[in-house]
Parts: C-alpha cells; structure tokens; sequence
C-alpha cells in the first residue's frame, strides 16, 4: 500500500544503504561488514521531498522515494 512520492529512478548497487535524508534527497551509505566500518554518506539524487507526520518514507524497488502509513496502536 505504497505509494509513489519523488521519481529518481536511482539505480542500486549492492553493499550500499539507500535512504531518504533528513534534507529530503536520496542518499547512499557503504553498509558495514566484518572487520569493516560502514559510512562515507553521499547524496545520489535530489528528490526535495517534505516529510508529512505518519508516514515512513523509503526508496522502492525502481528507485523511487514511496512513502506507507506507519501501523501505530494495534495490539
């Protein structure tokens, strides 16, 4: 139940964390793996989207930013 909020069509590389910055643009980090640290931010795309209350925001399978309603109180 996602819907489609900025098209960046970013294209993923394995061993990367894609994620949609505070700033409201697409960002990438190297994850972390045995012995080695992640990190090293760096944006890979302007998406100048504005977060509204209720929603998780992240990037979908075709590089889009999607946003879905965060399930809150269900017992």
């Amino acid at each position: 139940m996602a819907e489609t909020v900025a098209k960046t069509g970013v294209s993923k590389e394995s061993g990367f964390l894609y994620y949609l910055g505070k700033d409201g643009n697409v960002w990438r980090s190297q994850m972390a793996r045995a012995g080695k640290g992640g990190g090293n931010a760096e944006k890979v795309a302007d998406a100048g989207v504005t977060r509204a209350a209720g929603f998780l925001y992240f990037i979908n399978k075709n590089g889009d930013v999607a946003r879905s309603p965060m399930a809150r109180g269900r017992k």
